[in-house]
């Protein structure tokens, strides 16, 4: 099926996509915010340039697109109909890259959350946004800060 776009046109509205500060990631940061969390966005010197990163909870949420990070078994995942090679190739090799980050943030003690931007859409985004918050500040955190307070006063 030919596009129903010029070329022109096309490459346009390719163009416009952002790849930081998107409507999902900012929903995200402004929940989090609210909550009394404080991070660091996008820093330059880690593995994949995590969104969002909670050094007091060693945690890095990457907020991703379901077409672009290929979300398997998402109704919004679809690969496209034309140049299917292409596409497939590129999601591909941003899936390869996004597990080869979160493997060495992983390696290097981060915590790594993924929140699909399907799971921001107005039914799912109460529910997701608790339990992202719930898995950052949970009981097991508290409790390993706990003890970490309590060999630091016990010096």
């Amino acid at each position: 099926m030919a596009d129903v776009h010029s070329e022109k046109v096309r490459s346009y509205n390719m163009s416009r996509i952002k790849a930081k500060n998107t409507r999902p990631e900012i929903l995200v940061r402004k929940f989090l915010h609210g909550k009394g969390l404080r991070f660091r966005l996008h820093p330059a010197g880690m593995p994949g340039k995590p969104d969002v990163v909670l050094p007091k909870h060693k945690t890095v949420i990457f907020v991703h697109g379901c077409f672009w990070h290929g979300h398997t078994g998402c109704r919004y995942f679809v690969v496209p109909k034309s140049r299917t090679e292409f596409w497939t190739e590129k999601i591909g090799s941003n899936q390869v890259r996004d597990q080869k980050a979160a493997h060495e943030l992983t390696a290097a003690g981060w915590r790594v959350i993924t929140v699909w931007e399907c799971e921001l859409k107005p039914a799912l985004r109460e529910q997701t946004l608790n339990r992202l918050t719930d898995t950052i500040t949970g009981p097991n955190n508290q409790k390993d800060e706990i003890q970490q307070g309590q060999k630091s006063a016990g010096n």
